[in-house]
């Protein structure tokens, strides 16, 4: 049974950092695309960034762009999400995916079909 299970988030200031990790078990996604996800409260899910399977190639939203960098250890089976410099508008639900196929991002939910249960990240100003 596949299973991702995202880790990391909490209160924390603005201006502030956290690392986000997401560990997988069940299957090895060494070879497949992997991505973050938000989702607000009353707001609809969003795409945040994502990674190619070697970790060459990444893709961020406008407004994470410059703040967050995503990584990935094929080893561990674990993708991460550093968040730097955070804004109260970072706040949310972020969840980590596993793409459908290989190749170097997507940035659409029905790209992705495997999914975490999300933690929660809350920017306070």
């Amino acid at each position: 049974q596949v299973q991702l299970v995202e880790s990391g988030g909490r209160l924390v200031q603005a201006g502030g950092s956290l690392k986000l990790s997401c560990a997988a078990s069940g299957r090895t996604f060494g070879s497949l695309v992997m991505g973050w996800f938000r989702q607000a409260p009353g707001k609809e899910r969003e795409f945040v960034t994502a990674i190619s399977a070697s970790g060459r190639t990444t893709y961020y939203t406008d407004s994470v762009k410059g703040r967050f960098t995503i990584s990935r250890d094929n080893a561990k089976n674990t993708v991460y999400l550093q968040m730097n410099s955070l804004k109260p508008e970072d706040t949310a639900v972020y969840s980590c995916a596993v793409g459908r196929y290989s190749g170097s991002y997507y940035l659409y939910d029905y790209d992705y079909n495997y999914w975490g249960q999300g933690t929660q990240v809350t920017v306070s100003s």
